[in-house]
């Protein structure tokens, strides 16, 4: 088979034969390919990454709990856990399309368990805030 590529307006014309059922082997001549991106400040992969444990949420009454209307970034967490909450109080800032949200307490109460950290992507629905 053959391929025509055109590299900085060059035009090259290359033979390529296909192998079925085999799998591919580099030359011996071949050096092995290595990466040649390297990051100023590694990071373990995200699996080796310590996750704090959230509360489960999902199974708490509406009132009990503080949820995303929609989807989006959290940008800040105004609360902390133990503070007593008023009615419209801002709990959470959330960012989708560029525009921020505010989340506010539907309740009076304390908070119990804050569920989401800024960074963090929450879907529609997901729980953010945990009332006592």
């Amino acid at each position: 088979m053959q391929l025509s590529l055109t590299i900085d307006g060059k035009k090259y014309v290359v033979d390529v034969e296909v192998i079925e059922g085999e799998e591919a082997r580099m030359p011996a001549s071949f050096p092995q390919p290595v990466s040649t991106i390297q990051s100023r400040n590694p990071e373990p992969p995200p699996a080796a990454r310590p996750q704090p444990a959230k509360p489960m949420a999902d199974n708490l009454p509406d009132e009990k709990v503080c949820r995303s209307p929609i989807a989006g970034i959290v940008n800040r967490v105004n609360v902390q856990v133990g503070q007593k909450l008023q009615v419209n109080d801002l709990l959470v800032v959330l960012e989708a399309m560029k525009m921020e949200t505010n989340i506010t307490a539907h309740t009076a109460g304390t908070v119990k368990a804050i569920m989401a950290t800024p960074g963090e992507a929450v879907k529609s629905g997901q729980a953010l805030i945990e009332f006592e």
